[in-house]
């Protein structure tokens, strides 16, 4: 099954980031609130540096002010920031 046919029976009035459906972790679970698609921040940079040829620091700039920056309603995907794992 397609991770945006998942992602639908979960909440079917959930936004995605285009473009960036290899950065999905997952669902999101809030209480009281709609459940939403939960991205890596990390990986969504990286996929702007690889896909689009940005350097580091504009697809970092390009991130925060274009993606994780665009509220979009309740259904607004969240970006999450990776702990390092310990070895």
């Amino acid at each position: 099954m397609d991770v945006r046919d998942l992602i639908s029976e979960w909440n079917d009035e959930a936004l995605m980031a285009d473009g960036f459906d290899e950065a999905i972790l997952g669902i999101s679970q809030r209480v009281g609130m709609e459940d939403v698609v939960a991205y890596d921040r990390d990986k969504c940079i990286s996929v702007l540096m690889d896909r689009d040829g940005m350097s580091s620091e504009d697809a970092v700039e390009y991130f925060e002010f274009n993606v994780a920056g665009a509220y979009m309603g309740e259904n607004t995907p969240v970006f999450i920031s990776m702990f390092p794992t310990a070895p």
